[in-house]
């Protein structure tokens, strides 16, 4: 060992003597040890969406490590031990008080993740990521650190099959069959809805945010769909994620420069296009805000537009479940997201020249992908799609005065006469007291019913859980009866719910928004030709100051709290209540000052505008 090898590993021998310890013991040379460092991250859970990460990340390690060195060509970089965050599963989770705790999984995801890169000091990250939340929180978090990152999700499972009709299920359908009134039926169903690893293979929030991250640029497009089984996860991409983490820090290539406002809007385009969750209206504003955008719907896409944009413009390409047939293994077969990435592109929809962590722009990733054409049965092409209109719409109005509400309109079954829904509220403080009616007296649902579930928002709750039990059951109930009965909630919903579903109404009702006003028996209208939700009763400014009154008074003889709050018993859900922010800006926990904020730029001012040439 020369002098001046000795001299860069003593620096202080303190800080050195674990450093040198841990090369050793991965097998890399001490003499690396304050070179900069890169490592492998992944997302951990108690569900089987998580069962195939350890796999991949010791694939990409074991890649780093063969690519790490003092020989030519090697890259003289220190490697970490891979680190790992946790999660709720949400299948699992769903209609459970335990429920709170997944959106909070996000914000857990992105404090841990951000202690890691920061006190690791991590040059160069590559995550493996499952689930839903976590890959947001993740995101986050390597924008914030804002040093060469890159994102491989692990991959959904294959769709289940019911062995006594042959029928393709999955999650949702084991969701649905939970009123059924034979045990034997729900029992064949549970057990045969999700073999193998993965998570959820529909249409739901885990694809459409996969399919986000991949088209914001922050996944190699061609990663995105195939299953989680796909011996390529860990014999092929491996080592072109290295290659590309290699050539993102060699170019000084960092997330900020990839996530910006052009984008973010291909993402949220693409993810109407693709009938996708409605969670992705929550988890935009805080990927926006991590990038360094203060607001992401007044710099990055008003509300108006984004209604503008699902409307006029931009169709549903995919046959997709929960709305239609195909899961994203389907969609990996005729070709991957990158067809309908191609479709969109060619439509003049999508801004191509975004760059991406390939080191490429989004058309020249394309380009080079080989992208196939929509197959037409799968994926549709944007001339003669699979429904004329984008897959989500936002609605203002007196019940949603924060134009937070969002609609799943690529789910709606039915119940829109003329583009509009009226109904009559039937209220219910909290899901449990939903959930209760639909188990002892489903037959009370009515035709034109407005269920509204409030107190079960970001500071309610607390928590704002998602409510894939109890839409699932009005759904199958619907079908069953030939009905139409409608949900409003401020609390979120599962990618998987359909049917006419609207959640993220705010200001919740837990901090006074008129959502905690609406009685049984008031009228409730949804027009989407006016994207409005509005009471009736409600306009008249006396109504709307006496119950608010009433309202106020209670929650003073609370201490300040409304007694339909759920209990916020614990650390986190006590952050949660106290700290959490509205749902049009993310639902996250922080609502202190924005920190490395961008310079403010208004949505409509200059920057790339879709122009469809199929539709005007």
């Amino acid at each position: 060992m020369t002098t001046s090898k000795i001299v860069l590993i003593d620096r202080h021998p303190g800080r050195s003597s674990q450093t040198i310890g841990l090369a050793k013991e991965l097998g890399t040379d001490p003499d690396l040890i304050h070179e900069p460092s890169v490592g492998v991250v992944g997302t951990k859970g108690d569900s089987q969406c998580y069962l195939g990460v350890i796999s991949k990340v010791d694939a990409i390690h074991e890649a780093l490590k063969s690519r790490i060195g003092n020989g030519p060509g090697q890259l003289k970089l220190r490697l970490v031990q891979p680190e790992y965050t946790i999660a709720t599963s949400d299948g699992i989770r769903n209609g459970t008080r335990e429920m709170r705790y997944s959106l909070i999984g996000r914000e857990v995801t992105h404090d841990s993740l951000c202690e890691h890169l920061s006190a690791t000091g991590l040059a160069g990250t590559i995550a493996v990521v499952a689930c839903d939340k976590p890959p947001v929180g993740t995101l986050a978090a390597l924008l914030e650190h804002n040093l060469p990152s890159i994102i491989m999700s692990d991959g959904p499972i294959h769709p289940g099959h019911d062995p006594a009709t042959g029928e393709t299920i999955d999650l949702v359908t084991a969701y649905q069959v939970a009123g059924h009134p034979d045990a034997e039926h729900r029992h064949r169903i549970a057990c045969n809805a999700c073999p193998g690893i993965g998570s959820c293979g529909g249409m739901f929030t885990y694809n459409t945010m996969q399919t986000f991250i991949g088209v914001v640029g922050m996944q190699p497009l061609q990663m995105v769909a195939p299953p989680s089984d796909d011996p390529r996860r860990v014999s092929e991409f491996p080592a072109e994620l290295v290659e590309h983490l290699s050539n993102m820090m060699a170019k000084g290539l960092k997330p900020r420069d990839i996530v910006g406002r052009d984008s973010l809007r291909n993402a949220v385009i693409v993810s109407m296009a693709i009938g996708g969750s409605t969670n992705v209206v929550l988890h935009v504003p805080e990927i926006a805000r991590a990038a360094g955008f203060a607001d992401f719907w007044t710099e990055i896409m008003t509300p108006q537009e984004f209604n503008h944009l699902s409307q006029h413009l931009v169709p549903v390409l995919t046959d997709a479940r929960p709305y239609g047939k195909y899961s994203m293994v389907d969609i990996d077969r005729v070709g991957g997201v990158q067809v309908i990435v191609r479709e969109l592109l060619e439509a003049g929809l999508l801004n191509g020249d975004c760059m991406t962590c390939t080191g490429e722009t989004l058309a020249k990733q394309v380009e080079r992908l080989g992208a196939k054409k929509p197959d037409g049965t799968v994926i549709y092409p944007v001339a003669k799609p699979y429904k004329p209109t984008g897959g989500l719409r936002m609605l203002g109005g007196n019940l949603s005065p924060d134009f937070s509400a969002i609609l799943k309109l690529a789910g709606v079954e039915g119940g829109l006469e003329n583009n509009v829904f009226r109904g009559k509220a039937r209220v219910f403080e909290g899901e449990g007291q939903l959930l209760a009616a639909l188990d002892k007296t489903p037959d009370s649902f009515q035709n034109n019913d407005m269920v509204i579930v409030r107190y079960d928002g970001p500071a309610g709750a607390p928590g704002m859980p998602e409510m894939l039990d109890p839409t699932s059951r009005i759904t199958a109930l619907c079908r069953e009866r030939g009905i139409t009965v409608g949900l409003m909630t401020d609390a979120r919903f599962s990618g998987g719910s359909v049917g006419l579903v609207i959640g993220h109404v705010g200001p919740e009702a837990a901090l006074g928004g008129p959502i905690a006003f609406v009685e049984n028996g008031d009228e409730i209208t949804a027009d989407l030709n006016t994207n409005e939700l509005n009471c009736t009763q409600l306009k008249d400014p006396a109504v709307f100051a006496g119950r608010k009154a009433a309202w106020e008074k209670v929650v003073a003889g609370n201490g300040g709290t409304h007694p339909n709050c759920g209990e916020a018993d614990t650390r986190l859900l006590h952050r949660a209540r106290h700290m959490a922010v509205p749902a049009v800006r993310g639902g996250g926990l922080h609502p202190g000052r924005q920190v490395w904020v961008r310079e403010p730029r208004k949505a409509e001012m200059s920057g790339f505008v879709p122009r469809n040439k199929h539709r005007g």
